[in-house]
C-alpha cells in the first residue's frame, strides 16, 4: 500500500476488559475475610480457552475487492439508468457491480466465556473476538460507504452433547436489517497457496440451482442492460474489471495469489446451514483431501426484518419477500505470504525507514513494512535484502436472496493485509 489508511476508532470499552465466569466472585464473598486475603495471595491462573486459527485474527487489515448484487427494482422507486435500456432482461432487478476497498478490525479477545451445560454435558468455555468490517465503493475513485459490519469470531471447545469437534462460528448483524450465525470448521493447515474454486451468481428459479437464468447484464459489453455502473467500456479498459470477475468474483482472489509465496494456508468453512452447503461455491462441493472435520449439521441461520422477508413464511424463490436473505456460506483463506525486501543502510541514529517489497510491481495488493534499528553508537544495519512473513486473509462469501420468484447469489470477496507497516524483525538487521 502506497500509503497507511487513516483510521479512527469506531467502539470503546472498559480497559483490560474480558469475559469469566461469576463463580469464584460469589463464593468469596461469602468467605471470612482471612480466607480472602489468602486466595489473594495466590490467586488460581486460570488462561483463556484456545482461539484455534482465530489467534489470526489480530489487528487491523485493510485491502480491495469485488461485490456483485442483484437489487430489487421496486415499481414504485425505480433505478435510474445513466444511459438507454435495450434489453430482453425483466425489470424486476438491477445487478450492481463494486470495486471495494475495505478494512477489517479485529479486538482483544474476550476471554473465558461460560457456556453451561446441562446434564451429561459439562459446561463448555468460549472464546471470541470482535470485529468490525466496513466497506467502501470505488468503482468510480470517489468512496462511498456500503457496508458496515459489527460481529464476533467464536471458538467453540468440542462437545458430547451435541457430539461435536472444536468448531467456530461467526455472528454478525448487517444494517439492511439481517443478523446471522454461521457455523463451521477450520481445516489441517497444508503447506503453499489455496485452491479456490470458482463462484457462480447465476439467478435460479425454484430453489433448484441446477435451474439457472442467465441475465443479460452478467455480460459485460452489454451496454444498455439495467446494471450499475450500466457501460463498464472504461473499466475493462483499464483492467480494472472484467468479464471473468462477473462470471467468477474469485478470480480476483487467484489473480492476488498468483504471483506470491505462501508457505502455509489455514481454510476456515462456516455456513448458516453447515449441513447444505450451497451450489456453485464458495464451499467446495467435493471435500478437499485429508482430514474434514465436519461442522454442526444443525442450528446456526440467518434473521430478517419483516421488510426483507416480506410474509410470514416466504416461499423459495421469494414471491412476495422483498430480499429474503436466507443463507450465507463463506470460506476464509488465512495465508503466510513470504515478501523480499530490499533495505538501505541505516547509520546509527537513523529514524525508522517505511519501505515497499519487491512483488509490489507483480502483486495487486502488498503491505508496506518498516525497517528501525536502535541506537547504538558506531553501529548500524550495513543494507542488504531480507524476507519477511505476513498474514494475509483472503474470503469468498455467498448470501442468497429470494426475491421476485428467483433466488440470487450476492458474492463478495477480498484480499486483505496488516493496514500498519509490518515490523521487520530485529535479527534481521544486525548491527556492525
Amino acid at each position: 500500500m502506497d500509503e497507511p489508511k487513516s483510521l479512527t476508532s469506531a467502539f470503546t470499552k472498559t480497559a483490560n476488559f474480558s469475559i469469566h465466569q461469576v463463580d469464584n466472585v460469589f463464593r468469596d464473598a461469602a468467605l471470612p475475610a482471612a480466607a480472602v486475603a489468602a486466595r489473594a495471595a495466590h490467586p488460581p491462573i486460570t488462561l483463556p480457552p484456545i482461539l484455534g486459527p482465530l489467534s489470526a485474527f489480530t489487528g487491523t487489515f485493510t485491502g480491495q475487492g469485488f461485490n456483485t448484487i442483484f437489487r430489487p427494482d421496486s415499481k414504485i422507486t425505480p433505478t435510474p439508468m445513466p444511459g438507454p435500456i435495450n434489453t430482453t432482461d425483466p425489470d424486476d432487478n438491477v445487478l450492481e457491480l463494486n470495486l471495494t476497498d475495505e478494512t477489517m478490525s479485529f479486538s482483544n479477545n474476550l476471554g473465558s466465556i461460560p457456556n453451561r451445560g446441562s446434564l451429561q454435558q459439562a459446561d463448555a468455555f468460549l472464546n471470541g473476538v470482535p470485529y468490525l468490517q466496513t466497506i467502501n465503493d470505488i468503482t468510480t475513485g470517489t468512496p462511498v460507504g456500503i457496508h458496515f459490519e459489527p460481529g464476533i469470531w467464536l471458538a467453540v471447545p468440542a462437545t458430547t452433547h451435541p457430539n461435536e469437534p472444536f468448531t467456530v462460528a461467526r455472528m454478525a448483524s448487517i444494517p439492511h436489517g439481517t443478523t446471522v450465525v454461521a457455523q463451521g470448521t477450520a481445516l489441517p493447515p497444508v503447506a503453499g497457496k489455496p485452491t479456490i474454486a470458482a463462484i457462480d451468481i447465476t439467478p435460479f428459479i425454484g430453489g433448484n440451482p441446477g435451474n439457472k437464468i442467465p441475465f443479460q447484464n452478467q455480460t459485460a459489453a452489454n451496454k444498455t442492460t439495467r446494471r450499475l455502473p450500466q457501460d463498464l467500456t472504461a473499466l475493462m479498459a483499464s483492467g480494472k474489471l472484467t468479464q471473468a470477475m462477473i462470471t467468477d468474483p474469485n478470480t480476483v482472489l487467484r489473480n492476488q495469489i498468483a504471483h506470491q509465496t505462501i508457505t502455509q494456508t489455514i481454510v476456515i468453512e462456516t455456513s448458516t446451514k453447515p449441513g447444505t452447503p450451497l451450489s456453485g461455491g464458495p464451499l467446495p462441493a467435493i471435500p478437499s483431501p485429508g482430514p474434514h472435520p465436519q461442522a454442526p449439521s444443525f442450528a446456526g441461520g440467518t434473521a430478517n426484518i419483516a421488510f426483507l422477508q416480506g410474509l410470514p413464511v416466504p416461499p423459495p424463490g421469494g414471491n412476495g419477500a422483498n430480499a429474503n436473505a436466507f443463507q450465507m456460506d463463506a470460506v476464509f483463506w488465512i495465508e503466510t505470504v513470504v515478501y523480499d525486501i530490499d533495505v538501505p543502510a541505516l547509520p546509527p541514529g537513523t529514524p525508522p525507514v517505511i519501505l515497499q517489497p519487491r512483488q509490489r510491481s507483480n502483486v495487486p495488493l502488498v503491505p508496506s513494512f518498516v525497517a528501525a534499528i536502535p541506537f547504538v553508537p558506531n553501529k548500524g544495519f550495513k543494507g542488504g535484502h531480507v524476507r519477511v512473513a505476513t498474514t494475509q486473509i483472503q474470503y469468498s462469501q455467498k448470501v442468497m436472496l429470494d426475491f421476485a420468484g428467483l433466488t440470487w447469489p450476492h458474492v463478495s470477496v477480498a484480499s486483505l493485509v496488516p493496514a500498519a507497516p509490518v515490523p521487520i524483525p530485529d535479527h534481521l538487521l544486525p548491527l556492525t
